[in-house]
């Protein structure tokens, strides 16, 4: 019998044979290519670098490539502004209502999405590229030591990721981390990454900045400004989840099995499907929600007199003394609250406020709108300052609503807006009187 069984065994595996090559897809050069790609970006020497150049080159390509679309949503947006006004001119509407409704409503409306639409519709699709790609899991794995020794989880970069393009989108990936402690410190601390929304005023300060204080600047010494405040916040993003895990949401880091998915090249449709309907409009539409009614809120502030002087010029002045121990002064400190609803505002109602316009407007180059800052007192250190409250203040009004949508609770949601601007008050403040004290300005 021993003859037959050799010959039945090998009978058996003969078959196991044929069915594993019909069934089994065998990975073996390209599973080598991965490995050695991996030993490139997961590596202590190149993976930091990389990831850094990576994020510099769609942050330029971001901006750089916004810049025109934009410019030409803008021109679409507020040339039927006038159509609207001649509508109601025909219609003989009250003078106030069209400020209402145009100058105020939908001025503030065209703005937000003529700003937030051309970079969330290249940043979304980069995201989510990298993403279906497989690039990411290595990032998360890059930085799990760090966050793991805030007390937070490696999963949080993920989330700082998407925050970068909107941080309303960045509170809702933090449905990725499966620890409900761990979940809530990221999204306390989602807002310290600047938002698309915030990097325009952060490359505009910067070039006002440096034109003030070197005499002189450039989009790359603007860029590099603007590449040192995106580490600050990532900075002040492991600091306050080492603080909270320390505090409020004391517990144990957890650790997480990661695999590193196959390098795959994604599918076109399904990416354009999830960045631009999931992701962009999404998010777009809840900041319209938002900045609609509070652009008619900035324009009945703005045209409504007490005295010789509109509300928004009391505000201002009653804000002056805080704004000044921050190193800035009251109208920047009013034009952050009244931008709240979208970071996007917080310029244009600026400029409303020092020219005593009533409606928000836009300088026509940066030389015109530093000569105006400088004539209303500007230094390099409010500039300096400025960039550093946009950095880290309160989240915008459509984070904030997406917060509360995603936590199901007031009290964090609250927590959310107070605690970044608790560190934006107090780093301004330290900054702002240890120039004075040196006498640097």
């Amino acid at each position: 019998m021993g003859p037959v069984r050799d010959l039945i065994v090998a009978a058996i595996y003969d078959q196991a044979r044929q069915i594993a090559d019909q069934v089994v897809r065998r990975r073996g050069a390209e599973h080598d290519i991965d490995w050695k790609i991996d030993g490139i970006v997961t590596s202590k020497v190149f993976g930091y670098p990389l990831m850094l150049g990576l994020l510099g080159f769609i942050f330029w390509l971001t901006i750089s490539g916004a810049n025109y679309p934009s410019q030409l949503l803008s021109n679409l947006l507020f040339g039927f502004q006038d159509r609207l006004t001649a509508v109601c001119q025909w219609l003989n509407v009250p003078a106030w209502l069209h400020g209402v409704l145009v100058l105020g409503l939908y001025r503030g409306l065209a703005w937000v999405v003529s700003v937030m639409l051309p970079p969330m519709a290249i940043f979304f699709p980069l995201f989510t590229f990298l993403e279906d790609l497989g690039y990411l899991p290595r990032v998360a794995f890059n930085l799990d030591r760090l966050f793991k020794r805030a007390g937070a989880h490696g999963k949080q970069v993920l989330t700082m990721c998407m925050g970068f393009g909107c941080n309303a989108a960045g509170v809702t990936a933090c449905r990725i981390i499966e620890s409900p402690r761990e979940r809530l410190i990221a999204v306390l601390t989602n807002n310290f990454v600047p938002c698309n929304g915030r990097f325009p005023l952060l490359i505009t300060m910067s070039m006002v900045m440096l034109g003030a204080w070197a005499g002189h600047a450039n989009s790359i010494s603007a860029a590099l400004c603007v590449a040192g405040a995106v580490v600050l916040g990532v900075l002040v993003t492991l600091f306050v989840s080492w603080f909270l895990s320390q505090t409020l949401l004391k517990g144990v880091p957890s650790t997480f099995t990661l695999e590193l998915p196959a390098y795959r090249w994604p599918k076109i449709g399904t990416l354009l499907i999830r960045s631009v309907l999931d992701r962009t409009l999404f998010v777009l539409f809840r900041a319209v929600v938002v900045a609609a009614p509070a652009g008619a809120l900035i324009w009945i502030l703005a045209n409504v007199h007490i005295g010789e002087s509109s509300i928004i010029g009391h505000l201002g002045g009653r804000l002056q003394g805080f704004g000044h121990l921050l190193g800035l002064d009251g109208y920047i400190i009013l034009a952050f609250l009244l931008g709240l609803p979208a970071n996007e505002l917080v310029i244009p109602i600026l400029i409303m406020s020092y020219l005593s316009e009533g409606v928000m407007l836009e300088l026509d180059s940066l030389e015109a709108l530093r000569s105006l800052l400088v004539a209303n007192g500007w230094t390099w250190l409010t500039a300096l300052n400025m960039i550093l409250f946009s950095l880290l203040h309160f989240p915008c009004g459509t984070t904030l609503l997406t917060i509360r949508k995603e936590t199901q609770s007031t009290k964090w949601t609250l927590l959310a807006a107070l605690l970044p601007t608790g560190v934006a008050i107090v780093v301004c403040f330290l900054v702002a009187q240890v120039v004075r004290l040196f006498g640097l300005v």
